[in-house]
């Protein structure tokens, strides 16, 4: 109980509501907007002082203060609402909140992947015949053109296909030495070689403290997916080359040698150690070398033949050799498997379902969540599902269909460098006895002719009107809102284009009549769409 000793003013004592206690207080606490707060705010001062207050023009002092107050509980609730809805999956909107609260449940958000393309490269021997190896050096690597998608810089970073048909990922700094096998002067043409979108990026350093070993922040973004290579020199111990994980928490040992990327908001990377209780820690002292690429996305996925650059190259033949500084270096198929950063709708959709697996594939459910989530650093999976060829009492044999995203609107087969870093992360994963084909999905492209009738009076604005309705179309159409084996119903979609744009009266589409069935395997893409307009 607190005590009051001394004079009160008398009018501050005119200030204070009769009989406080007993009176009812006209507070609405719903209210939460400017006008409703102030409205709540002016009753109750009009009901606690109707006598010593009673001006409430729009011009008065006290009716400024009260909508001042008014004006920083709106902001107050509007921050609260938003707060309160970005701690939960299902009705947060920013990246970052979404991204850490997947983080909990051991779900990592994915940043752009970078598209792949097989290649060749060809030059003119000189000086030096029958030579018997080509060398790029590790500065020559990187390819850049301007992109067909938006005029801006492309780079492609120079890789080798093994004797083995796989693709050597490591020592992304180093020379590349490819095999030839050419008789006297002549053109000498390299065919296992593939290019991959991002630009190549070295950063080295050394662990000079206790906080040091823990992270190191790269400094170049976007980062691309899977696309780091760490080696640690000095301590023997920690010496080496270092693997990512997802989760070093979840899948390392005491002694793994393991990293763990995490990006913010921007894709920028730092590279997370272990503590030596869960992955192993660097040393103080260790020097660091981080190989990684930047760039990424659907526009790196371009045409066959629309890189076509000049390249430095050495022709060597024994203890001979000469700079080639014109040999031609072009992708001889379309490159695919680039995608943009997971969005938030995304992660939403796919991440609950890659939870529900556990690390482990069992189901077929399994096994198609984990393969639309994964991301090798050789491309993406556009759509993915599964069946069970055979199924015995002790072992299934599981057909894993799988489309590579080759640009927003376009699915394509996947490479087989990305089918085989699939299959080798299933591995682990699978059930012992369970064997897993990885199968080429089947796209039945599909052209569609819609028309639409409008009203005469909107005739002068056709053009905005067909192409509201294109987008409704487009975006009914996606990728991302289909899959394997669902049908096309004509219903459905005229439906949906009426639902979002009401100054359509009518629409059909003018050359399917029926519904369209697909196999298990099939998935429909819109090819070539059409809009013809008519006027009642």
């Amino acid at each position: 109980m607190v005590v009051f000793s001394g004079t009160v003013d008398s009018d501050f004592l005119k200030l204070l509501p009769s009989k406080l206690d007993n009176k009812q207080k006209l507070i609405d606490y719903s209210a939460s907007d400017f006008e409703s707060l102030r409205n709540t705010l002016i009753k109750y001062v009009k009901s606690t002082f109707p006598l010593d207050y009673n001006n409430f023009e729009s011009s008065d002092f006290g009716v400024l203060l009260t909508e001042m107050m008014a004006a920083i509980g709106h902001i107050q609730s509007n921050k609260s609402d938003y707060l309160a809805n970005e701690n939960y999956l299902g009705t947060a909107r920013s990246r970052d909140s979404v991204k850490r609260l997947l983080e909990v449940i051991g779900v990592r958000m994915k940043g752009p992947i970078s598209a792949a393309a097989n290649a060749s490269i060809t030059y003119q021997t000189n000086s030096v015949a029958n030579p018997s190896s080509m060398v790029v050096e590790a500065a020559n690597r990187v390819v850049t053109i301007t992109s067909p998608e938006d005029g801006g810089t492309l780079s492609y970073t120079l890789y080798k296909v093994n004797s083995n048909g796989t693709v050597d990922l490591t020592d992304s700094s180093e020379d590349l030495t490819f095999s030839v096998s050419a008789t006297g002067a002549g053109t000498v043409v390299v065919t296992d070689a593939v290019l991959l979108e991002g630009a190549l990026v070295v950063e080295t350093g050394t662990f000079t403290s206790p906080e040091a070993i823990k992270t190191i922040n790269l400094s170049e973004n976007p980062y691309v997916e899977k696309s780091a290579q760490v080696y640690l020199t000095g301590n023997t111990a920690t010496e080496g080359i270092y693997k990512e994980e997802e989760n070093i928490y979840f899948a390392s040992g005491q002694g793994d040698k393991v990293f763990q990327v995490a990006t913010d908001e921007q894709f920028k990377a730092s590279i997370l150690f272990g503590d030596d209780t869960i992955g192993l820690s660097p040393s103080i002292g260790d020097a660091y070398s981080v190989t990684y690429r930047v760039g990424g996305g659907t526009r790196g996925n371009i045409a066959k033949g629309i890189l076509n650059a000049q390249l430095q190259v050495k022709s060597v033949s024994g203890s001979s050799e000469e700079t080639i500084n014109s040999a031609i270096v072009e992708n001889t198929t379309m490159a695919t498997g680039g995608r943009n950063a997971e969005s938030v709708a995304q992660a939403k959709r796919y991440a609950p379902l890659f939870f529900r697996t556990q690390d482990r594939l069992v189901t077929l459910q399994d096994f198609k969540a984990f393969a639309n989530n994964f991301a090798s650093n050789y491309g993406s999976t556009g759509k993915a599902t599964a069946t069970v060829r055979r199924a015995f009492s002790s072992a299934n044999i599981v057909d894993l269909f799988v489309l590579e995203r080759a640009s927003d609107l376009q699915l394509r087969r996947a490479t087989q460098e990305y089918k085989r870093q699939l299959l080798e992360a299933i591995e682990p994963k699978k059930m012992l006895t369970d064997e897993v084909v990885v199968v080429d999905g089947l796209v039945r492209t599909l052209d569609l002719v819609v028309t639409i009738t409008l009203d005469e009076k909107f005739r002068r604005s056709e053009s905005i009107l067909v192409q509201a309705a294109r987008d409704s179309i487009l975006n009914y159409m996606q990728i991302d809102n289909t899959d394997f084996a669902e049908p096309f119903v004509p219903q459905d979609l005229i439906r949906v284009l009426l639902e979002q744009q009401s100054n359509i009266r009518y629409a059909e589409v003018s050359n399917v009549d029926n519904t369209i069935k697909v196999g298990f395997n099939e998935i429909i893409q819109l090819n070539n769409l059409t809009i013809k307009t008519e006027y009642i």
